[in-house]
């Protein structure tokens, strides 16, 4: 690692350990292109793996657009399990105006390994690679004190503003594969209910997938069981207040209750 990664991945990986923001890196240390961009990503992965004890667990992803790839590790410390009680608990950092910040997403879980390999997999394959797919929370957070000003690359080389994923139920076995769209009902504490229409921006929710599984392939980097990954959310960034219990249904698919607190 050089002396410039190697500043710049401590520095990223000490604030996402921390759940705290700090000023753009210096000019000489930030990522000018997609290559730099994504391999600082993986070294603040390892630096943060080494300090969490917690390895990766899945990946975020889109279709790339704009000259854009979308793609950064989720990490196994940052991965939060529905469990039996409700309202279900979801730890996240708070956002710079105090709230809990996150995005309704699906998961796909995979059953088993996908490893690198010298030809493209097919959709057929990695579509028998899912598990399970269930109802999921991106939690949100930069760990940069004003993300607007961060470039893609800024951006690519912290985790594209991922500070972990909810996961939530799961969906029943005959549900389409490709889901476009649904109808998103919020229900708050007091009994407002506030509604969307939820679109993957996409168009499909496996399309970032089956890009995803490729081009890591390409890099010589495998996918394993048991794996969680998310293509993008429905509905942008949501926000929330903390301590209140909140009810979300993504149209058929499914619900939950859920508080947030904050770490």
């Amino acid at each position: 690692m050089t002396q410039k990664n190697s500043s710049a991945a401590v520095e990223l990986a000490r604030r996402r350990a921390a759940g705290k923001t700090g000023p753009l890196l210096n000019n000489e240390i930030r990522p000018r292109s997609f290559d730099e961009a994504f391999s600082l990503q993986q070294k603040v992965g390892d630096i943060f793996a080494a300090v969490s004890a917690s390895g990766v667990a899945g990946w975020k992803c889109a279709l790339p657009s704009d000259d854009k790839q979308i793609i950064a590790a989720l990490y196994a410390s940052t991965m939060q399990q529905q469990r039996p009680q409700t309202p279900a608990l979801c730890q996240l950092y708070p956002d710079k105006d105090g709230l809990a910040a996150v995005e309704p997403e699906l998961a796909f879980e995979l059953k088993h390994d996908v490893p690198p390999r010298a030809t493209p997999y097919s959709e057929a394959e990695i579509d028998a690679a899912i598990a399970t797919t269930r109802l999921a929370l991106e939690l949100i957070q930069s760990r940069y004190d004003s993300p607007e000003q961060a470039t893609f690359f800024d951006a690519l080389a912290d985790g594209l503003l991922n500070q972990g994923v909810w996961l939530g139920p799961e969906l029943p076995e005959n549900t389409p594969p490709d889901l476009a769209e649904f109808l998103l009902t919020i229900q708050y504490a007091d009994g407002t209910l506030e509604t969307k229409q939820a679109k993957h921006p996409n168009g499909n929710s496996r399309a970032g997938l089956y890009w995803l599984v490729n081009f890591l392939s390409a890099q010589g980097i495998g996918m394993h069981k048991g794996q969680q990954i998310i293509t993008g959310s429905y509905a942008g960034v949501l926000k929330f207040a903390f301590g209140e219990a909140i009810n979300l249904r993504y149209g058929d698919l499914g619900e939950f209750s859920i508080i947030f607190e904050a770490k």
